[in-house]
Order: structure tokens, then C-alpha cells, then sequence
């Protein structure tokens, strides 16, 4: 069994385009959605009009995940994150000093949702599924720290092609469908400046939703006796550390990461 980590992002993509082409061989493409609540719109949206079109034509089959409770109910990150029970946040939201604290999130929602797929369909720690992650070379070290689940082995096309990002985008162009816009949760901590300034200007509505999750969040910590937590490295709250204009020499260059490869792909 192979298949594809689908993120829905540049470098993903472009592990459509190839497969498409037959120049990987890959003919399953997984898309673990952590929700249509938590996912930024313009993703689901390529994904609905772009990349599931391509795929069906291609012959390639791309599945929607999500993560399912015992009960047979689904369960998305930002119902999660605003359940009055939870006392622990499962995204990297920043401490007072900038750092992010640990998260769950990716291994809840992404990891272990595309790992029930894979053993539902037969991959066993002696039979490990083939799980390829769309890591190219100017992120060589997020492949670094990937670990293997025990019914995976995991394989990065991106790096035995040789391919960078610049690569991947001239390769969605030349198949002759749009270069899609970098994927992740739209309230994720680990977002560029550039990013959160371009949420603030572009999707209020977003910036508004970011903005009242990071304070339903401090809110509990509060109750708890907590100190605060932030969607930026700034120390304070999103709407003062991303004002309504952007200052000059602002940093836009921030990297942004989720864990190794399966989110922000």
C-alpha cells in the first residue's frame, strides 16, 4: 500500500501533479481535514475545486479524512479547543516569552486520523503501509525529525527528485492549474507575521474568530489559575500584536512549521 499525505499545499500538490504524470508512483492521496471549522476556507476550497477535479481526472483517488470518536461522531480542532472540559491545548500556542508550548494537534488530528485509514486498509507493523510526505529540499530538516508510525514507512519523492519549492509551484503551473495558497489552520500559532497582517487586512472575519479563540482560551486558563497564552510571539493579545496597519520593516520572513511534513505541506 502507498499513498500520499495530502496537506493540500504547495509541495503536496505538486506530488499530485507527478503522480498524474506517472513520474511517482503513487495512486492514493490521503487529506486528514481537522475540520471545515479549523481549516483555512481558501485550502478546502482549492481542494473541493482544484485538486479533487485533478485527481478524478487523473485516476488518482484523494480522500477526505476525519477524526472520528468512539462513538461513530466526528470532532474537529476548534470544537477542542472550545470545549469547556479541556484543560489542555492542543495547538503550539506561544508563552509569555515567544516560545510555543507542546501541542497535540498534529499527531491527534493528522497522524493518528490518516494511521486508522491505513490499518482499516490492511498496513500492520509487518506490513507497513508506504506513506509519502511532500518535504522538498529547502525543508530537508523537517524530514529530520518525522518519526515513523509502527504501520508506516515514510518516503519524501520531493527529496529523491531533488525538488525545492520554487520547483514544486512551476510544476502545479505547467500542469495548468493554480499554485495553491500555503495550507494550516487559520488560528495557527505558528503562522508568519506576514500572514496573520495579510488575515487582518484580507479576512476580518477570520482575524475577529482568531481573536475570540485566543481569549475563550485565556479565559480558561484564567479559571485554572493559568498565566496567558498568544497566537504570536509578541506576549500580548493578537489584536494588539497585529495591528490595523502593518509597521514598516515588518518581519514577513518568520519561518512557519507544524510538525515535520504533515500539516503546512
Amino acid at each position: 500500500m502507498k499513498v500520499i499525505s495530502y496537506g493540500g499545499g504547495v509541495q503536496s500538490t505538486a506530488l499530485l501533479v507527478l503522480a498524474a504524470q506517472g513520474r511517482i508512483d503513487y495512486s492514493t492521496f490521503l487529506f486528514a481535514n481537522v475540520g471545515d471549522d479549523s481549516e483555512h476556507p481558501a485550502t478546502l476550497t482549492y481542494i473541493r475545486e482544484i485538486a479533487t477535479p485533478f485527481a478524478a481526472r487523473a485516476g488518482i483517488d484523494l480522500h477526505q479524512l476525519r477524526r472520528t470518536r468512539r462513538d461513530g461522531t466526528t470532532e474537529t480542532l476548534l470544537e477542542r479547543l472550545n470545549r469547556p472540559d479541556t484543560r489542555s491545548i492542543p495547538i503550539p500556542v506561544r508563552m509569555a516569552n515567544g516560545a510555543p508550548g507542546r501541542r497535540s494537534c498534529t499527531a491527534d488530528f493528522k497522524i493518528k486520523v490518516v494511521g486508522r485509514w491505513l490499518r482499516e486498509h490492511g498496513a500492520t507493523t509487518t506490513e507497513p503501509a508506504t506513506v509519502g510526505i511532500g518535504i522538498s529540499v529547502d525543508e530537508i530538516h523537517r524530514a529530520n525529525r518525522r518519526r515513523s508510525e509502527p504501520h508506516e514507512q515514510v518516503e519524501y519523492p520531493l527529496l529523491d527528485l531533488r525538488l525545492r519549492r520554487d520547483d514544486c509551484e512551476q510544476i502545479i503551473e505547467a500542469a495548468g492549474i493554480p499554485v495553491p495558497p500555503k495550507s494550516s489552520c487559520f488560528f495557527c500559532p505558528f503562522r508568519t507575521v506576514g500572514a496573520w497582517h495579510q488575515q487582518r487586512r484580507e479576512d476580518p472575519d477570520l482575524f475577529a474568530r482568531s481573536i475570540e479563540l485566543e481569549q475563550t482560551v485565556n479565559r480558561r486558563r484564567a479559571a485554572l489559575g493559568r498565566d496567558p497564552v498568544y497566537l504570536t510571539r509578541y506576549g500580548r493579545p493578537l489584536s494588539e500584536a497585529i495591528p490595523a496597519q502593518q509597521r514598516a520593516a515588518e518581519d514577513e520572513t518568520e519561518y512557519a512549521e507544524c510538525d515535520s511534513g504533515w500539516c503546512m505541506t
